[in-house]
């Protein structure tokens, strides 16, 4: 795998969406990690005070995932950050946020390995279009504030990851480490060779009024 790789891009700076205060990772990504997914009426872990609090969220995964085609593949990304995954529905954050701490060795060793700090994570998953289809995975990668960045580790999930051809309806999913830099309360844009998509910003928009209903309903112990 590549060694990280940034550089400026000719593009002119998207005005800043209006983001919830200053926040910390959320992630899990050291050794040992907490036992459960957060169930609700638990309080946010004391170095994330800003998180909202899970169990609460009402939000659909393909409300916050970004979306790509081509002729032959369709690729979906979502951000395995804590501040989005917390405002879904209970059993789809409890799911992704199992799969953050099934891969946190992995997750801690690649970024010791490659000196990222603070590794940004992402749900990639490929799904075929037709028979035979190619796919890149090397070819996804995200502008945020002007800067291009490219994954520094990829985890497979799927067996026939390493084959990169996935016959029609076929799936294969893997979890992207990025380097530290993709600012995910902001736009973003995605890339996929010739396909970009920038829905993030409308993405943003649900995730706000989302986070004030999550703080409306853990104020009155309503999950």
């Amino acid at each position: 795998m590549h060694m990280p790789a940034t550089r400026p891009i000719d593009r002119p700076r998207r005005p800043k969406y209006r983001v919830w205060g200053t926040f910390a990772l959320g992630m899990v990504v050291a050794v040992g990690g907490c036992a459960r997914a957060q169930q609700p009426g638990d309080s946010p872990p004391v170095h994330d005070p800003d998180l909202p609090p899970a169990g609460y969220g009402t939000l659909r995964q393909e409300q916050v995932a970004l979306s790509l085609q081509t002729d032959v593949v369709r690729i979906q990304i979502v951000p395995l950050d804590e501040r989005v995954t917390r405002l879904l529905a209970q059993d789809t954050y409890a799911s992704l946020h199992r799969l953050v701490e099934s891969k946190a060795q992995e997750i801690a060793d690649a970024a010791h390995r490659f000196g990222v700090s603070r590794p940004t994570p992402f749900l990639i998953t490929f799904f075929g279009l037709q028979p035979d289809a190619r796919f890149n995975p090397e070819d996804v990668t995200i502008t945020s504030q002007n800067r291009l960045f490219r994954p520094f580790q990829i985890l497979p999930l799927s067996p026939m990851w390493g084959g990169q051809q996935l016959n029609q309806r076929e799936t294969a999913t893997a979890v992207y480490l990025f380097e530290d830099g993709i600012r995910i309360l902001d736009p973003l844009t995605v890339h996929y060779g010739a396909a970009s998509s920038d829905r993030w910003e409308q993405a943003l928009r649900e995730l706000e009024r989302e986070r004030a209903s999550v703080l409306a309903r853990a104020a009155q112990g309503n999950p």
